[in-house]
């Protein structure tokens, strides 16, 4: 009877008293016709050509969430509102589980989801399938353009960085957004001022503070930021120094919350609004300081958790999202978070400076078998500038994250007609790893100025029909079989250097020798009267 007791006075407790964090979604946005008759009154001009370029509709995503809903949910007893989101049509909140349940007889409400699994049947309590112990929470986050790289020479010329800058792709018109943990002095230190006096900061919002205060806080976004933007003659280097840049705070540094997955999607909306191209993140979620908030493993299938949700509708959107894998690779739990394991999401690990592993790099595969991380950049002893405008040594795959999203801003510079998914096809199939990917470098290290060769040698003619080569990966040989109508071409064999190795005329069908050729990627070009076709193949 005394355990009984104790048992029912714990739910009471448990169900009347307690905070709770819960997503409450709603049914429709009543004035979608109006944003639709006019676009300019929800997204920027910028953000409307992003998705002309790329063949991107209007769709009910992009409408604003109905502010009259968001204010009666706030209105009601006992709820605070912490973030809200037009994606998914849903506004995170704050309550007891009785003042939460209680939202669910508004007309306009569709469901509720609470942060604690245990409650989401009915607000029960229910038995928990799944482990979710983990260890405390870590804040602490570990014409001829020539720039003298210095100490940051290794993570520049790793990715061969250095040649798109030479060819000068360095950013220049293309915008990246930081989501990060704060930005601390970025606005006084020396490796910032050549983003400052040319006009390369656009703005930024604090979603943690409520306030457009971004350079303060803490200062993990300051040397991540560095990685791309910074520039010190003969010390530090960033990947895009040219790019024009957004920073957003919405990770609080005080805690481990899902109401940081909510700030995040509210700042990656932002960003779509404002046309931005490349979202770097260097920010994780996986264990929470409440356990019951916790993502296990089988979380992490692409598209369960918000932030991953949000990511892969930026991707939708026409940007390209790039997330540090995490630095869980030692632990109990290696494998990559969210909204890393999302499905469009570019999950970046860490290597060292000799292009091996970085234990702590957390690893893949996904839980529903997806290669992760995707891509590899140096992540341990990276070079980045601290708060006090020192270019200094940190590890952690917080920086492999924007090394990598400078390079792939640079790309998409070089090659403005691409979509992203073409660009994220271009860098995935230049990595070191492409065609045998592992659970700890994904599909390895990128080289970008073999993405750029790919790119430049895929732009064909847009006809009907096509070339068949088969089979791909080869070990020997492959064939080339015609379309209907063509009854000659040529195919030309390039490396991946973009030298040309082969050529030879091709009728009805054809048998290709890789006999004599070296393991590793090669392109083809087949040319007939009517018809254009590039693409890679793989000699095992």
């Amino acid at each position: 009877m005394r355990n009984l007791y104790h048992i029912l006075f714990f739910l009471f407790s448990f169900l009347g008293f307690s905070q709770e964090d819960a997503w409450v979604y709603f049914k429709d946005k009543p004035n979608s016709q109006y944003y639709f008759d006019n676009p300019l009154q929800m997204l920027s001009q910028r953000s409307l050509d992003r998705r002309v370029n790329q063949n991107i509709g209007l769709d009910i995503k992009d409408i604003p969430i109905h502010q009259p809903y968001v204010e009666q949910i706030s209105a009601s007893s006992g709820i605070i509102v912490k973030a809200k989101s037009k994606w998914l049509n849903a506004v995170h909140i704050r309550g007891s589980v009785t003042a939460i349940q209680s939202l669910t007889s508004l007309t306009f409400v569709d469901h509720v989801q609470f942060a604690n699994d245990l409650l989401n049947f009915s607000g029960r309590i229910t038995q928990n399938t799944a482990s979710k112990t983990f260890n405390s929470v870590n804040k602490n986050l570990d014409v001829n353009t020539t720039f003298n790289y210095g100490n940051s020479t290794n993570q520049v010329q790793m990715l061969n960085v250095h040649l798109l800058h030479q060819a000068n792709y360095t950013g220049t018109g293309k915008i990246i957004a930081v989501l990060d943990s704060g930005f601390s002095e970025v606005n006084t230190i020396a490796p910032f001022s050549r983003m400052f006096s040319n006009g390369l900061y656009l703005g930024g919002y604090n979603y943690v503070g409520g306030n457009s205060n971004v350079f303060s806080t803490h200062n993990h976004g300051t040397m991540t930021l560095s990685c791309m933007s910074g520039y010190v003659e003969g010390e530090l280097v960033g990947t895009a120094p040219d790019a024009h840049y957004y920073l957003f705070i919405t990770e609080d540094v005080s805690e481990e919350n899902p109401v940081e997955e909510s700030y995040w999607v509210e700042a990656a909306e932002e960003a779509d609004r404002l046309g931005v191209d490349v979202i770097s993140t260097s920010l994780g979620y996986f264990g929470y300081d409440n356990p019951n908030y916790s993502h296990t493993y089988s979380d992490m299938t692409g598209n369960v958790a918000f932030a991953s949700r949000g990511a892969n509708i930026a991707f939708s959107k026409g940007m390209i999202v790039v997330a540090s894998a995490g630095n869980s690779g030692n632990s109990t739990e290696p494998h990559i978070g969210v909204p890393a394991e999302a499905t469009n999401v570019i999950a970046v690990g860490a290597v060292k400076f000799d292009e091996t592993y970085a234990t702590f790099s957390s690893i893949g595969p996904s839980f529903d078998g997806r290669v992760k991380p995707d891509l590899m950049a140096k992540g341990q002893s990276a070079t980045v500038s601290n708060t006090n405008g020192n270019i200094v040594d940190a590890s952690g795959t917080s920086f492999a994250c924007p090394i990598l999203a400078g390079a792939v801003t640079i790309l998409w510079q070089a090659i403005p007609w691409a979509t992203n998914q073409q660009i994220v096809d271009f860098v995935k199939q230049s990595a070191d790893r492409f065609a045998n990917p592992t659970n700890q470098f994904g599909y390895g290290i990128p080289d970008f100025q073999l993405a750029l060769n790919m790119a430049q040698l895929s732009v064909n003619t847009d006809l009907k029909g096509k070339f068949l080569v088969y089979p791909n990966p080869t070990n020997e040989y492959f064939y080339v079989s015609f379309p209907n109508g063509i009854e000659k071409a040529e195919i030309k064999l390039y490396n991946s250097m973009g030298q040309k190795i082969s050529e030879k005329e091709l009728n009805s069908s054809n048998l290709i020798s890789m006999e004599n050729l070296t393991s590793g990627m090669y392109f083809y070009k087949i040319e007939s009267n009517s018809l254009i076709q590039s693409g890679k193949i793989i000699k095992n």
